[in-house]
């Protein structure tokens, strides 16, 4: 899916994170990016194949203090 050069990482790498938006959408909480994936606003992500990776956001003070 990726059309520029050099092209971005495939989505199932380790490197996926580093691909390029291709559509944003923050009022509806998702962004896709040029490999396909669909990229959440809680850092969850649909791989173009339907996997599932899930929200991996790092834990802020807050969360440590409940």
């Amino acid at each position: 899916m990726c059309r520029h050069t050099p092209p971005c990482p495939p989505a199932a790498s380790s490197g996926r994170e580093a691909a390029h938006l291709t559509a944003h959408h923050p009022e509806q909480g998702w962004s896709l990016r040029s490999d396909g994936a669909l990229l959440f606003e809680d850092t969850g992500v649909l791989l173009p194949d339907g996997q599932v990776i899930a929200p991996h956001r790092p834990a802020g003070p807050l969360a440590a203090a409940a």
